[in-house]
């Protein structure tokens, strides 16, 4: 089912409608939904944040029981077909013989990086701590490249203090824009994710999307447990025609309700209904990675056939 970024919009007007930015705001060529083949194909990936807890961050102090290496090993131990190395856990001062050996630990071991992500705020205002943000950005494309990972999951950021949406809106969009250009050179996505701040709804994240330019190089992550939404899985629809990464979360947390176990099964049909081709990565979020990972691994593999 290919689904035009228009016909999309124009389909879910009333919902979007007094929250999109008016088409007269937006560039003439926009983002556009990725084009599809028709038949709905994916491929299982986890997130080296699964283990967060429990993996070396530099600059902070905490029991480090696995390496990024050991977590490679543990998804060649799980038979995935990839492995999602999230920037957290690199050291500081990224070599580039350290990229080059995790991308021939990983092929060696018959794994993709499926991707990596980083933390970032193009929300801010211009001076350095923006810069340094937009830095960072352009750091991550070079090591992804380096490394073949084809995406990184990026974020928006958040109103800062003093400022307004509207402002924090047009600095993140202008921080895409700018970053998708050299994502271009380097040939790897930027992949825009549901994180809270200005994308905690389906309307703010595709009031960005709106604005963005028209780049092959550009899609949203479909994280599926970060709509703290009155419906979150009517929300995940909205956005899984744009996916070109998606996270599957084992909880979810409506708005107003306690945190409860996803509907998993309900996640990856949305993600088929949007004929969706790629990896669905598991992002494990909860007390205990060892001993329940594997179980939701074997579950994805059962939904995605």
């Amino acid at each position: 089912m290919a689904v035009s970024r228009r016909g999309f919009l124009a389909g879910s007007a009333a919902t979007l409608a007094g929250t999109l930015v008016a088409n007269s705001s937006a560039p003439a060529q926009a983002a556009k939904a990725p084009v599809r083949n028709g038949a709905s194909h994916m491929k299982v990936s986890l997130a080296a944040y699964s283990f967060n807890r429990k993996l070396p961050r530099p600059g902070k102090e905490q029991k480090s029981e696995m390496t990024l290496e050991g977590f490679v090993d543990y998804c060649a131990k799980l038979n995935l077909d990839g492995t999602e190395l999230t920037s957290y856990y690199f050291p500081a001062d990224v070599s580039n013989d350290y990229l080059l050996n995790l991308k021939e630990q990983t092929f060696r071991l018959g794994l993709d990086i499926s991707g990596t992500a980083i933390g970032n705020d193009f929300c801010l205002p211009e001076g350095e701590k923006r810069q340094a943000q937009l830095q960072l950005c352009r750091n991550w494309i070079d090591h992804a490249a380096v490394m073949g990972a084809p995406v990184i999951r990026i974020f928006a950021g958040k109103v800062p203090k003093g400022g307004t949406e509207e402002e924090a809106l047009d600095l993140c969009v202008a921080g895409i824009n700018e970053s998708l250009d050299y994502a271009a050179e380097k040939g790897v996505l930027l992949a825009l994710e549901n994180h809270g701040g200005i994308t905690a709804t389906p309307q703010q994240l595709l009031s960005i999307v709106e604005r963005v330019k028209d780049s092959k190089w550009f899609g949203v992550n479909y994280d599926s447990g970060n709509f703290r939404t009155k419906d979150p899985y009517g929300d995940l629809e909205k956005i899984a025609p744009y996916a070109v990464n998606a996270q599957i979360k084992v909880a979810i947390m409506p708005e107003g309700q306690e945190k409860q176990p996803a509907d998993i099964k309900r996640m990856v049909e949305i993600l088929r209904a949007a004929s969706y081709r790629g990896y669905v990565v598991l992002e494990y979020e909860e007390d205990k990675p060892f001993e329940e990972i594997p179980m939701y691994i074997e579950k994805l593999r059962e939904l995605i056939g």
